[in-house]
């Protein structure tokens, strides 16, 4: 699933009887469930993977022959707003085999068992509906995939639905992108907390949440960074001679990545530095320094990039990164852009190092092909406090690129703050990262805890965001809510903070770990909101029949693009 995903549900129903699965302690949801298998008894189990957070494991585990069982995931997720204005909604179908580096156990990869076949066998199909509302209206709908006319349901077409061909091959990702009217309107939700008799007060989900959508427009202009250092991490491991996608005649997603690089190399201003790395299992650079952008240079950087292969091995992106981080004069802006399918098995580990060194390296991502790792592209760039976008095919890749350039070229910003005007005896504790860069015309969601005196509360006065750059320019913008705190009917506002909150405390600073791990469960179990530290697992305790002899494990075959190599 997408990295952004807030799975909150995880449900499994067996001979018409529904399951719903408690949300506990990873360890103790392991022994629940290995307890439950020795016993006989049929149980689920759904948990995220260590190493990355959008890739989940479903174990089923106790199903006598022939016995059809139906399991349940629910989610909610923030949906980008691309470089056109389409809302990006996303069914991921492919999970790349993630490369296991040198040194590290290839057994705990969680793609390393996992049977493979060629597109085309895949023995299954989807069905899926899809469902759109906003208060703004809806323009259009179109997607990767054959969908069926996009059917309004409202006569001010703020509403609609859209379905997937009968009988669709899951051989790609679903892609749908939604055109609303106003998507760059800012805006402020607000979440009335549960009831008392739902929860303990002072728990995560009995206060109030606010949801903020921003969408800076910086009223002074804004000089460029011309005289920065831009540094391009191309991958050129095996895996990049896989096609971008499962159509007959797609190209190779390392042709993909250098058109992209190629048109970002000829939008650099003049007098910057630049250089470009190549990265697999060993990593190698153009020039043994950067060296200034001229037409000359721009020229032999494009003939070096026309020449280059996916030959280098597995994919290892620290490394290089670790080396840049350790060279080069610091005292210039450095900008670094990386071109990946993002098949790495060290996805914590990656992101960790940018986040340590984004005080001087803004970083920049372009995931390659379907199945790029959301959880590695996002990261990295959030760490790195630039942007990401992904690269699925030629549509629209011009105005992505140029998106990456203008942000790229936007100062470094120094101080963010947030401040409130709320009614007496309300306070506001910011639950996310607060953005370190905020960029002209991109958005940014943040999400807030009201604490305090709810008495007489009908809605929020107003809500500053201060920007100061290193231009000292300084942006200010002023919201009231469009939305009046009303009685949910479910609380997705505070499970997309449950998520926000959970992941800036996986990927911030080692501060106080023990700490740090005992809000990530309290804010997890409290949401229902799964973490790399729980998971789902429910038991069926009335199992009619005791299942006879050893269990058997039956993996589910997966797409794999002709090309693709399996992880060494």
């Amino acid at each position: 699933m997408d990295e952004d995903s807030a799975v909150y549900s995880f449900e499994a129903t067996i001979e018409g009887k529904t399951i719903v699965a408690d949300l506990q302690e990873k360890k103790q949801a392991h022994k629940t469930y290995d307890d439950a298998i020795h016993l006989g008894r049929q149980a689920f189990l759904l948990e995220e993977n260590e190493d990355s957070s959008d890739v989940f494991t479903c174990s089923v585990g106790n199903l006598p022959p022939s016995q059809v069982t139906e399991v349940t995931i629910k989610y909610v997720q923030e949906l980008p707003v691309e470089a056109d204005g389409a809302v990006r909604f996303v069914l991921p179908s492919i999970l790349n085999p993630r490369y296991t580096a040198t040194g590290r156990d290839h057994n705990l990869s969680v793609t390393a068992s996992r049977p493979l076949v060629p597109i085309g066998d895949i023995p299954y199909t989807l069905s899926l509906s899809a469902h759109f509302q906003s208060a703004y209206g809806i323009a259009k709908i179109v997607s990767n995939c054959d969908i069926s006319p996009v059917e309004y349901t409202t006569e001010d077409k703020t509403a609609a639905k859209v379905s997937l061909g009968e009988g669709h091959k899951f051989d790609r990702d679903v892609e749908l992108l939604t055109y609303y009217t106003e998507v760059y309107r800012p805006f402020v939700a607000v979440e009335v907390g549960l009831s008392p008799e739902l929860v303990a007060p002072g728990s995560f989900m009995s206060d109030p949440v606010v949801m903020l959508s921003l969408f800076p427009n910086f009223l002074n202009p804004q000089e460029e960074v011309t005289m920065g250092e831009f540094i391009f991490l191309m991958d050129q491991s095996g895996s990049m001679s896989c096609p971008m996608r499962s159509e007959l005649g797609a190209p190779q997603r390392i042709e993909s990545a250098k058109e992209t690089l190629i048109l970002l190399l000829k939008s650099l201003p003049l007098g910057c530095y630049f250089n470009i790395f190549g990265f697999g299992s060993h990593f190698a650079s153009f020039f043994t320094e950067s060296i200034e952008y001229t037409q000359e240079s721009m020229e032999e950087a494009v003939k070096k990039v026309t020449e280059m292969r996916a030959v280098f091995g597995g994919t290892e992106i620290l490394l290089p990164l670790m080396k840049i981080y350790s060279t080069g004069k610091t005292e210039r802006p450095r900008q670094v852009f990386i071109f990946t399918d993002g098949e790495v098995g060290n996805t914590r580990d990656v992101i960790k190092e940018v986040g340590k060194n984004a005080h001087n390296h803004r970083c920049f991502t372009f995931g390659i092909g379907e199945g790029a790792s959301t959880s590695l592209i996002k990261g990295m760039a959030r760490a790195g406090g630039g942007v990401y976008d992904f690269i699925t095919g030629k549509d629209r890749m011009q105005s992505k690129v140029l998106r990456a350039m203008k942000c790229a070229l936007q100062p470094s910003v120094t101080d963010v703050s947030i401040t409130w005007d709320l009614p007496p005896g309300l306070e506001a504790s910011v639950l996310s990262k607060v953005p370190t860069a905020i960029f002209q015309g991109q958005r940014s969601i943040l999400y807030s805890q009201l604490k305090g005196n709810m008495v007489g509360y009908t809605c929020i006065h107003h809500c500053n965001l201060s920007v100061l750059n290193i231009l000292r320019i300084s942006y200010e913008q002023q919201l009231r809510p469009l939305l009046q705190p009303q009685p949910m009917k479910a609380p997705t506002v505070h499970r997309l903070a449950a998520k926000s909150l959970i992941s800036k405390l996986e990927y911030g600073a080692d501060v106080d770990p023990e700490e740090v791990e005992k809000r990530i469960l309290e804010t997890s179990l409290q949401s229902g909101v799964i973490s790399s530290l729980t998971a789902f697992v429910a038991v069926i305790k009335e199992t009619k029949v005791p299942v006879d002899g050893p269990p058997v494990r039956l993996d589910l075959p997966v797409g794999l693009c002709l090309g693709a190599a399996a992880p060494l």
